[in-house]
This record gives structure tokens, C-alpha cells and sequence, in this order.
């Protein structure tokens, strides 16, 4: 009577939006060719359909239209190229609205041609113009250094020159081995082995390697000068500006100019002509100087018009490439359909909630209507083998903690979504291990400074860290919200508590406590009204009783959480149809949690209530090794011991009833099915058996006992062993928040007291900063993402193993809003 009076109430219930995934219903289009493009059009600006691919053993090369896939991939290749060009001219594409007409795509593929063509000519001739000026301001340069080393060589002091004729040279053999300067002043021989230079200009970053290089390849028999070039030049290849140098190799030898020659073309050395006669070399300067006046103006005037012709196109590349995004997707899409050639139309078929098909029937009769076709398109639902996609539709606050529960993977179709607790227990579960309100008064400044600015951020493109951030900013309200609320509770601002609620409920028993942080303090009024008394800050009991506090309380959230995961494995079975699990996994699993640990949470919140010193760890253990024996001081409850065996005894009795009953029940109903006597009780649908929740999915002509009973064997394991781990897994909410509290003490009264001791103002200062950057980084950055990644464990391991199966694809309509500007 009971049972079936909660079941009424629970069929009564008002569905919930997010609790299961919208009803979805499989589709088949057949659209006349003529106003084809135009329903993929009004579909992709509805998205609220995702096609199916009826060509996925063809190749994208065999399809019908990889034509114009092809053509709007070019298209796209080209407003690649302008942008790139536009932001290498410094100019910025404008998303003011374009006041001329749209033109068609045809039309654009003509002009984007000619754009491209003109483009490409000025550039052209602006990299040959700027390659010879470069030579030219190369020239020049060579020209100015050079002359200065070929002037100090013929300073040489004639009685020098007389010295070696008469004390040298007077040995005709000596020639064969006189070194090359030698050679260079000796009078007389200029004409057999006179000197010879090469000058040139080369990247500074190369000189020693080119100076080493060419002195061992001339072994030694050359003279190397060099002087640093007035100012930087342009590279042609990477376009950067270059520190150069010039050099002046001095050398005798047609075989030793072939080698230094050919190393200057290996370091990429630019070599020119430098006549020795400074009149030549005057005159040659003046004509390179006035020829370098004209290219700058040719240079300038290329470079004016070349940002004349970007600047027109600046204005409307944002719009073409959406333009040319949109109508690749659509023909991504058709590619997708398959062509009928006899009955001139394409066939669909795809994935849409129940609730868009009388939008998608109105969007399928504007297009026919729009593109004047005679024939409308045939729009009607078709039964599907394949298990639906899961589509929720969220919004900017839940689309987040969506995004958590989507990250450990997607739910099955029509199956029960974590999201709807993650949005609350999430950022609570964060607070217990963050609790501190003056952090979260931080976290919160932060959070809402996101949500002020959402307007402009969600329109400019952030780093990745920053975007995360942003997308996250109404699960880092709510967390810095709880923060502030378990920070109260604890009574910790920044590690120091307040009075907020009122004076302690403790005083000194006499005067000899006159600190009142070590001893002698007693109680002599109720309790403080809301949170941890601040009295047992700095006191000497105060880390036994947090400990106690925080690690109690985290076996109570956990197994309320574990629990809650537990019954909403009930309704998913409920929703199913699937009576066996709720009566040989919902019922067993329910019992073996609560009598171990169910009971281990009524102890402690009795102990709370009657302050009784009974020792849990020993109830908890000799339940276990002598459950008969008399509790004595333990006791803390008439008839505590009975219950205890009791409790144990279902515990035991629930291993099996999880794991024996229910492959032999499949096996029986797999049987009976398919001798044909039991179609009324398994239901009219092919799919009843694989509706079942944790049942193996087999096919109808086999049926592997073995594997169903290994696959129920592990998940009973698992849950028992389970059982223990994760309400031990929950420890960590008392253990992170112990360590985020002892950490704000120790910079709090290690650094900021510490320093404020001293009475001087720059320690004041340094010792505020190392606080203040301390607990931005530390306890603001990195203990807020060690929080945060331990609540994210606690949700997809202890609450959402117990009834989230994650194995279902998400629905992904054709829609451009969905289009990004990495779309090819």
C-alpha cells in the first residue's frame, strides 16, 4: 500500500529539463535538387537537426559535390591569404555592417580571383623593387667601407720597401715562399703575382665561421678586414631586419678568388665590384645614392597603393568568410545525402527532438516556397535501430556544470544527468576543503568582475586559460559563494576568526588566564549561534576538535552523497522498466551501504547529540571481529548490539542477492523469449533487454552466461570494495580543508605578524607583499585548483559510479552558429 502510493506520488512528479535528456526521433528528408541548398540553409540557421552520413563508405572525392567543396575550399585558402596580408600591413578588418549589396557566391569566386591576382602582381613587384634596394643600400655601403681599406693598404712607408729589396728580396728563391704581404710591397712583381681583393657585405651573426672558413681554405695566404655596416637591412627571405658587415678579402691567385668566391655564395655573402680609383669610386657612389632616392619614392607609392586595395578588402573579409564558412558547411552537408538521379531529389535522413519538428516542418516549407520549387519537401519519422543521441539544452549557468559531467563522458539517451545535483554539491564539496570567507570574498570579486565584463569577453577570442576561466565563471560564483558560507561556519577570515554572531560561550575560570589561549577556559553560556566558537583558536584542544569535527563531517556528506547516487539508480531503473535491477541492485546495494556505513553516520550524529565518549573506530571494528560481545562504555543506545548483528547479517546476505540473482534471471528470460512464451511480460519493443541499465548488451541470437555473470561478478567486487574506499575517498574534504587552514595561519602568523613586529616600515612593507603574493598564488591559484580537482574526482568516481553509466554521444546538429573561423 505504501509502495504503491509513493509510486503514484513519483508519477505525479513534474518532469524536469535537465533531469533526462530531450525525447529524440529519427528522421528522413526527401528534397527536390532545385531547393536543396536552400533547406540545408534554413536548417543550419535552426540547428536543431544532425544529419546522418549516408555516403560514409564513399570517399570525400566520390561525392556529389566536392565540386563546390572544392571551389568554396579555394575561396577560403584566398581570404586566408588577404587577412594574412592585412594584418602583415598592420590594418585591422572592420565588423562595422557593409552597406553595399550581398553579392552571390559566384560572383565572389570572380572577385576574390581578381583580388588575389591584383595582390599578388604588387607584391611581386614590391619584393623585386625591395631586393634592389636592399643590393643597392648593399652597394652603397661596401662602397664607404671599402675605400677606407683599399686606401690604408698603399700607405706602406717606402723606406720599408727599400729595407726588404736590399735585405730580403736580394734572394731571387726567397719568391716561392715569401708571405702575401711581402709580396704585396715587393716592387717590380706586380705583374706576376699582384694583389688581388673581393669586397662584400655578409650577416654579422656569421663572421668568425666565414673569417675561420677562408682563412683555412686559403692556408693563411689572405688578408681579412671587416668594418659593421651603418644600419640594419632587410633579409628578403624572412624579411627582418639585419645586422651585416663588410668585408675586403685581399688575396693573390686565380684559384684562391675561385675558393673564397664560392665560400661567399655558401654564407650567403653578397660580393660587389670596388674599383681602386677613388674618382670611380666617387662617381659610382653618386649614382648609387641618387638611384636609391628613387626607388624609396617607387617603394613608397607601391606600398600606399598595395594598402589602398587591402583597406577595401578589410572592409568586407569578415563577411565573406563567414559567407564562404556557411556555404562550405552546406555543401559539407549535402555531401552527406543521398542522390536519387531518376527522381531528381536528395534523400536524408537524421537526428531531431521531438520538440523542434513542427519548427523544422515550417523551416522545410519556407524553403520551398523561397526557392519556388514546385515540389515541397517530404519531411516524416522513421524507426531507428541505433540507440538516439543525448541532447540538454542549457544555458549560460548550466551549460558548465554540464560541461563537467560531459568532460567524464556523455550520458545515455534518456538516462539520469548528474548535472542537476553537480550544480549545487559541486561548488558545496569545493567549499568544505576552501572554506575560508575572506578568500571566498576574493574568489567572488573575481567571479563577478567575469560576469560584468561577459558581454565583451564572450565577443574576443582569450587565451586558453583565460577562456576557461570565463566559461567557468558561474561555477566560480557559486563556489566563492559557499566558500564565504563555510567560511562563516568555520569562522575563518583569512585564519582569524571574528565575533561576528556574538561573544564566546567560554571565559576564564579565574584570573591566572588572563591570555585565555592555553588553559582555564570554561563554558557559562549556550553555545555560539552559528559556526565554530572562536575561543578554540589558539587554544590547545583546537586542532583535536576541528580534526574530529571536519573528519565526521565528511563521512556524513559522503555517504549522504553515495546514497543519493544509490536512489537515483532506483528512478533510472524506474524509468527504464527495469524491475530486475531495482529489485537485485538498487535494493542490496542500498541495504549494504547503510548497514555499514549508514550506521557508522547514526553514531556519529548521536554521539554529537548526547555528547557521549563512546569510541567509534572500536564500535566500528569489534562489529566486525566479536559482534556479540558486551559493548560496555561503547554503548549509546538501548538494544545497540542486536542491531549491530542485524546490520551485519544484511550486509553479508547482500553480497550474493547482487550477484547470483540476476544473470540466471536474464539467462531464463533470453530463454523464454526465444521459445516464445514470455512476450507479454518482456514488452512489445526489440530493445527491452538493452534497456536495462547494467545488463550486457547481447545479441538476440546469443547469450554468453558466462560473460553476463563475469560482467556481474566485477560490479558487485567493485561496489562492496567500493563501499569502503569511497567513504574513505571522502576523508579528503577534512584533510585539504585542515591543510587550506593551517596554510592561511602560517602566512598569516609567520610572515604578516611576524613581520608587523618590527617596527619599521619596510619590513612592514615586505612582509604585506610576501602575504599578499602568497595568498594569491597559493591560496588563491594553486589550493583553489587542488579543491577544485578533488570535488571533480569526488563527483565522477564516489557519487557517479553508482548509477552514471556515461556511455552515450552527444547530439551535434548542423548549425552555423556553431561554425568557428578554423572551419576549412
Amino acid at each position: 500500500m505504501v509502495l504503491s502510493k509513493m509510486e503514484d506520488f513519483i508519477e505525479n512528479l513534474p518532469p524536469m529539463d535537465l533531469m533526462r535528456s530531450e525525447k529524440m526521433t529519427f528522421v528522413q528528408l526527401i528534397i527536390p535538387v532545385e531547393s536543396a541548398h536552400r533547406v540545408i540553409s534554413y536548417l543550419g540557421e535552426l540547428g536543431l537537426l544532425q544529419f546522418r552520413d549516408l555516403n560514409s563508405d564513399k570517399s570525400p572525392f566520390q561525392r556529389t559535390f566536392v565540386n563546390q567543396v572544392k571551389r568554396c575550399a579555394e575561396m577560403s585558402r584566398k581570404l586566408r591569404f588577404f587577412k594574412e596580408q592585412i594584418s602583415k600591413a598592420g590594418l585591422f578588418s572592420s565588423t562595422r555592417p557593409v552597406t553595399p549589396a550581398d553579392i552571390g557566391l559566384e560572383q565572389l569566386e570572380v572577385q576574390l580571383a581578381e583580388h588575389e591576382h591584383e595582390l599578388m602582381e604588387i607584391n611581386s613587384n614590391s619584393d623585386k623593387l625591395q631586393q634592389s634596394y636592399n643590393e643597392l643600400l648593399e652597394f652603397k655601403m661596401v662602397l664607404q667601407k671599402a675605400s677606407g681599406f683599399l686606401v690604408s693598404n698603399k700607405t706602406h712607408t717606402v723606406p720599408e720597401e727599400r729595407e726588404l729589396d736590399e735585405n730580403i728580396y736580394s734572394n731571387d728563391s726567397y719568391v716561392e715562399t715569401a708571405s702575401l704581404l711581402e709580396q704585396e710591397v715587393r716592387p717590380g712583381r706586380s705583374g706576376q703575382s699582384g694583389l688581388r681583393f673581393i669586397c662584400g657585405i655578409v650577416c654579422k651573426s656569421k663572421g668568425l665561421s666565414f673569417e675561420r672558413m677562408l682563412f683555412r681554405a686559403t692556408r693563411g695566404n689572405m688578408l681579412f678586414n671587416q668594418a659593421p655596416a651603418d644600419e640594419d637591412i632587410m633579409d628578403p627571405l624572412s624579411n627582418d631586419m639585419v645586422e651585416k658587415m663588410v668585408f675586403v678579402v685581399f688575396f693573390s691567385g686565380e684559384q684562391a678568388r675561385t675558393k673564397i668566391l664560392k665560400i661567399c655564395d655558401a654564407f650567403g655573402a653578397s660580393c660587389y665590384p670596388v674599383p681602386e680609383d677613388i674618382t670611380k669610386q666617387t662617381q659610382i657612389t653618386r649614382e648609387v645614392s641618387s638611384r636609391l632616392v628613387e626607388l624609396e619614392a617607387t617603394l613608397e607609392a607601391g606600398i600606399r597603393h598595395r594598402n589602398k586595395a587591402l583597406s577595401s578588402l578589410s572592409v568586407h573579409i569578415t563577411k565573406w568568410m563567414k559567407m564562404v564558412r556557411r556555404e562550405k558547411a552546406v555543401y559539407d552537408t549535402l555531401n552527406m545525402l543521398n542522390f536519387d538521379v531518376t527522381k531528381k531529389c536528395l534523400v536524408g535522413e537524421g537526428w531531431c527532438p521531438i520538440f523542434a519538428q513542427d519548427k523544422i516542418s515550417e523551416e522545410l516549407q519556407r524553403a520551398t516556397f523561397d526557392s519556388k520549387s514546385q515540389v515541397g519537401t517530404i519531411f516524416h519519422v522513421m524507426d531507428a535501430i541505433e540507440s538516439p543521441p543525448t541532447y540538454f539544452r542549457t544555458n549560460k549557468f548550466t551549460n558548465a556544470f554540464q560541461e563537467i559531467v560531459d568532460a567524464y563522458g556523455v550520458a545515455k539517451y534518456q538516462e539520469a544527468n548528474p548535472a542537476v545535483y553537480t550544480v549545487i554539491t559541486f561548488p558545496f564539496l569545493f567549499a568544505v576543503m576552501f572554506g575560508d570567507w575572506g578568500h571566498g570574498i576574493c574568489l567572488l570579486l573575481g567571479a563577478l568582475v567575469l560576469i560584468a565584463r561577459e558581454s565583451t569577453l564572450s565577443t574576443q577570442k582569450l587565451g586558453s586559460f583565460m577562456e576557461m576561466l570565463f566559461g567557468g565563471r558561474y561555477v566560480l560564483l557559486l563556489m566563492s559563494l559557499f566558500s564565504i558560507y563555510c567560511g562563516l561556519i568555520y569562522n575563518e577570515f583569512f585564519s582569524v576568526p571574528f565575533h561576528i554572531f556574538g561573544g564566546s560561550a567560554y571565559h576564564c575560570r579565574d584570573t591566572s588566564c588572563s591570555d585565555a589561549t592555553t588553559a582555564g577556559l570554561v563554558k557559562f553560556r549556550e553555545p555560539y549561534p552559528f559556526g565554530v566558537d572562536p575561543s578554540w583558536r589558539g587554544s590547545r584542544t583546537e586542532l583535536p576538535f576541528l580534526n574530529s569535527l571536519k573528519m565526521k563531517m565528511s563521512i556524513l556528506l559522503g555517504v549522504s552523497q553515495m546514497n543519493l547516487g544509490i536512489i537515483i539508480s532506483y528512478f533510472n531503473a524506474r524509468f527504464f522498466s527495469s524491475s530486475i535491477d531495482i529489485r537485485y541492485q538498487f535494493v542490496p546495494q542500498l541495504i549494504f551501504l547503510n548497514s555499514l556505513f549508514g550506521y557508522l553516520s547514526l553514531l556519529i550524529i548521536i554521539k554529537w547529540c548526547t555528547g557521549s565518549q563512546a569510541d567509534l573506530y572500536h564500535v566500528m571494528i569489534y562489529m566486525f571481529l566479536s559482534p556479540t560481545d558486551d559493548l560496555g562504555e561503547n554503548q549509546l543506545f538501548w538494544g545497540q548490539r542486536p542491531l549491530q548483528i542485524i546490520l551485519l547479517l544484511l550486509a553479508l546476505i547482500a553480497v550474493p542477492w547482487m550477484l547470483f540473482p540476476k544473470p540466471f534471471i536474464l539467462r531464463k528470460l533470453h530463454t523464454e523469449r526465444f521459445q516464445g512464451r514470455m512476450y507479454g511480460v518482456l514488452g512489445t519493443s526489440e530493445m527491452d533487454l538493452d534497456v536495462e541499465p547494467d545488463s550486457a548488451r547481447q545479441h538476440h541470437e546469443e547469450f554468453n552466461f558466462s560473460e553476463v555473470f563475469v560482467h556481474q561478478m566485477i560490479h558487485s567486487i567493485e561496489f562492496v570494495l567500493g563501499a569502503v574506499s569511497n567513504t574513505a575517498s571522502y576523508l579528503r574534504l577534512w584533510a585539504l580543508s585542515l591543510a587550506h587552514s593551517e596554510l592561511s595561519t602560517v602566512f598569516y602568523e609567520k610572515v604578516l605578524l611576524l613581520a608587523w613586529g618590527y617596527d619599521n616600515f619596510a619590513i612592514r612593507l615586505v612582509g604585506l607583499t610576501v602575504f599578499a603574493f602568497a595568498t594569491a598564488f597559493i591560496l588563491l591559484m594553486m589550493e583553489t585548483l587542488s579543491a577544485f580537482l578533488h570535488a571533480l574526482r569526488l563527483h565522477w568516481v564516489e557519487f557517479q559510479n553508482k548509477f552514471y553509466h556515461g556511455d552515450g554521444y552527444k547530439f551535434k546538429p548542423f548549425s552555423f552558429s556553431s561554425l568557428t573561423e578554423d572551419e576549412e
